[in-house]
Order: structure tokens, then C-alpha cells, then sequence
């Protein structure tokens, strides 16, 4: 039997809720020593009841935790973690633009910056070149890991067994004639990637853009981040790309040292 589809109603309680548990998520973050129950329903004129119930939910996702001794809630270490990846963003693009402006002005192309997010990457920045024909890269745009310059940066730190599961797992779609579409020719590419220190995009996201990119490692020497440069391919020709890509390898590693990162042995 099918679910019943959802009313307005239910709608309109699923986002009162949600609303709710921000309030008391917020309440309880700005208290120092915790909160009790009853002084977060009274200060949010909730029931003691929903108050509980919303605190349990937020408990099962470590968002907030409970003092039995104190009888008081305090804020979880998942809290934490969610506001470190806006930390970790934040810092990355104030730290890495003035890398990326001269990286843009010594290669006189585009300059992108992307972080890893699950099986995708995100553009958190852009340095657009001052040619008439350039690239944009709309920043919070998601491009797969397979495809793209910054993707394929960071997913060649992977092991074989890693690359093919998430490409079983996530799928090759061919974006272009040139997309890699085959597990072996992917972990093939990669593994080439890897001992160069850059991974290269030709034409497989979008046909007329090439790209060559290199991976930004967190302080455990974790890949998370990549930037890269990408130009029209009338432009960045095929002899350019080893050039480039030197530039943008070199450029990375500054990015990973100023934020503290460490690079692995075998990068």
C-alpha cells in the first residue's frame, strides 16, 4: 500500500517543527552552562512536552546533549562540527584568493576554487581572467568528480578500490564525446594525475573548455578542497596544459601551507 500523500497541514507542522528545533538549538548555544527543561519551554512559550520531544530529536543527531547531573541541555558536538565546515569554507576562500589573483595574472586564464562535498564538488570562488572570452563559474554550482578538473583533483588521491566504487556507486555519465566513461580508463587517468600533482579536464564537462587542476589538502593531509584554471580550449591548447598545470600544482601546495594543511608522502 502506497503512503498517503502529504497535506498542507502536515506540511505547514513539519516546517512549524523544524522552526521549533532551530529555536531551541539557538537557545540552548547561547547559554554556557546548559539550559534545564523547564527554562528553555518558558523562554520559548513552547509546552514542556513538544520541548522534550524536539530536545530527544536533537539528541539523536548529536546536536544537543543532556547533563544527568545538571539536569541541564548543552549544546552537542555535531553543532560543532556543522559550524566548523562553515569555519573551513569561510577560511579557505580569505585564505586562498590572493593565491588565486596571482595564479590568474601569471596564467592569465580563470582561477576556480572548489571544496569536495560527498560525491560532488562545489565552487566556492572564482578569479575571472580579463580576456573577452572567458570562463564563469557560478559559485555554490555542484560538478561531478569524475568530469571536472577540480573533481578529478581531489578523487586522485583515492584508492583504485575507492575510484571504482564510487564511479559503480555514482555512475560515469558522459557529459561530452571526451568523458570518461569506463572504470580502467578512469583509475588509469588518475593514477596518472596523481604522479603529476594535477589533474587535467579536456573538454569532458564541456565541450570548448579545458582545465587543469590540483588538489588543496586539511590538516590530517585529507584532500577537501582544489583549485584550478580553466580557459576555452581555442586558448589553453593541449601543449599549454603541462605549464599550467605546474602553476596550479605549486599553487595549491601554498594554499595547503597557509591553512595549515599537510601534504602526504605521495602526493
Amino acid at each position: 500500500m502506497s503512503a498517503a500523500p502529504k497535506t498542507d497541514a502536515t506540511r505547514t507542522g513539519q516546517v512549524q517543527s523544524l522552526n521549533r528545533a532551530l529555536s531551541i538549538l539557538n537557545t540552548v548555544a547561547e547559554s554556557n552552562s546548559g539550559l534545564k527543561l523547564t527554562e528553555i519551554s518558558k523562554t520559548l512559550g513552547l509546552a514542556p512536552s513538544t520541548t522534550h520531544r524536539l530536545l530527544t530529536t536533537l539528541q539523536e543527531e548529536r546536536y544537543v546533549q543532556y547533563d544527568r547531573d545538571s539536569s541541564r541541555w548543552q549544546i552537542g558536538i555535531q553543532a560543532f562540527v556543522t559550524g566548523n565546515g562553515f569555519l573551513i569554507s569561510r577560511d579557505l576562500v580569505t585564505v586562498a584568493r590572493p593565491h588565486m589573483r596571482r595564479l590568474m595574472e601569471e596564467s592569465g586564464e580563470t582561477v576556480n576554487l572548489a571544496i569536495s562535498e560527498g560525491d560532488d564538488v562545489i565552487y566556492m570562488a572564482q578569479i575571472e581572467s580579463r580576456e573577452m572570452m572567458r570562463v564563469y563559474s557560478k559559485p555554490g554550482n555542484r560538478v561531478p568528480l569524475h568530469c571536472s578538473g577540480v573533481g578529478k583533483a581531489i578523487l586522485m588521491m583515492a584508492s583504485d578500490e575507492e575510484i571504482a566504487r564510487r564511479a559503480l556507486e555514482n555512475g560515469l555519465n558522459q557529459l561530452t564525446d571526451k568523458t570518461i566513461s569506463s572504470v580502467e580508463a578512469l583509475t588509469k587517468e588518475l593514477n596518472e594525475s596523481r604522479k603529476r600533482g594535477f589533474a587535467i579536464d579536456d573538454e569532458e564537462h564541456a565541450v570548448g573548455l579545458r582545465c587543469v587542476a590540483s588538489v588543496i589538502f586539511d590538516e590530517y593531509a585529507e584532500p577537501f578542497a582544489a583549485v584550478s584554471i580553466s580557459g576555452p580550449a581555442a586558448r589553453v591548447q593541449p601543449e599549454r596544459l603541462m605549464e599550467l598545470g605546474e602553476q596550479v600544482k605549486a599553487v595549491s601546495r601554498q594554499i595547503t601551507a597557509a591553512l595549515g594543511g599537510k601534504i602526504p608522502a605521495t602526493a
